[in-house]
């Protein structure tokens, strides 16, 4: 079992980092294989919208998305980490959902409607962080979380959501999320669901 983290802050080391390190923890301690990417350190260009990838499933871009699907497809469980940038995540790993894109199109041509409403990739997890405490900070993340599993052919499996951190350090004052983000990657490894937590 392949859990691929993806890192979706372009800040190194920060809440995000930190809890997708402790997730990745867990996973190996149940002997998951784990890999990682850092969406501040790959080249991926937005989504062209161009339709090719309608027609074979495959993206007609060239960059370091060439590298990424695979590792997409391989995975039997992803979790992914980002901190909440005006209520979404940050650019740097929208472009990477955003090219989930070719992901959702050859899931349309090899699969039928009624084949589409269940998922045979694995699970898809979400860790996200904000600095403020909004009762809705965390909802459009959320979506583009889950959406973005559905193009991967995958259950949306479990939420870790943490409020009220924004220095790297902050995160060490909320011991317990730390604690929930080992147990995901726990459960990322053993194909179980997770919770759904909000601190």
């Amino acid at each position: 079992m392949l859990v691929l983290g993806l890192y979706g802050s372009p800040r190194k080391g920060g809440n995000t980092d930190q809890l997708l390190d402790k997730a990745l923890e867990g996973s190996a301690a149940e002997g998951a294989q784990t890999k990682r990417i850092y969406a501040r350190r790959v080249k991926v260009a937005g989504c062209l919208e161009c339709g090719g990838c309608g027609k074979t499933g495959v993206c007609v871009q060239k960059d370091d998305m060439v590298d990424i699907y695979p590792l997409l497809e391989e995975a039997g469980a992803i979790i992914m980490a980002a901190p909440v940038f005006f209520y979404s995540p940050p650019a740097q790993i929208k472009a990477i959902i955003d090219r989930g894109q070719a992901c959702w199109a050859m899931r349309l041509l090899t699969k039928t409607r009624e084949q589409r409403k269940t998922y045979n990739s694995g699970m898809g997890y979400l860790i996200a962080t904000g600095a403020t405490k909004g009762k809705k900070l965390f909802d459009c993340t959320k979506l583009v979380a889950r959406y973005f599993y559905d193009a991967l052919d995958m259950d949306y499996a479990g939420e870790l959501l943490v409020r009220g951190v924004e220095k790297k350090t902050d995160i060490s004052q909320v011991p317990e999320a730390m604690d929930a983000a080992y147990k995901m990657g726990m459960r990322a490894a053993m194909g179980q669901k997770s919770d759904f937590l909000l601190f």
